[in-house]
């Protein structure tokens, strides 16, 4: 690096975009299941139960990674090279 140089870098572009503290994606998808869930077949219990445990796990994967979602789907796509 050049002295005297330098670049300001807004804390926005290199922090990841979280919902409640789950990655954005994941919790769009948990509460639409949940809303189908809840509204579409009217199981109001279960949905709620859908959308409780399943942004609790988000929001605990998300603290220890939180492009967790990302590396999961990209880890899901490629094939097993150490399997026999």
């Amino acid at each position: 690096m050049l002295e005297g140089y330098e670049i300001p870098l807004h804390r926005s572009l290199a922090e990841p975009i979280l919902m409640a503290g789950a990655p954005r994606s994941a919790a769009i998808a948990i509460g639409t299941i949940a809303a189908a869930l809840a509204l579409g077949l009217r199981l109001w219990i279960p949905g709620l139960m859908v959308w409780g445990v399943g942004h609790s796990l988000a929001v605990l994967l998300a603290r220890s990674d939180p492009d967790f979602l990302a590396a999961a789907i990209r880890s899901a796509r490629h094939k097993e090279h150490l399997s026999c």
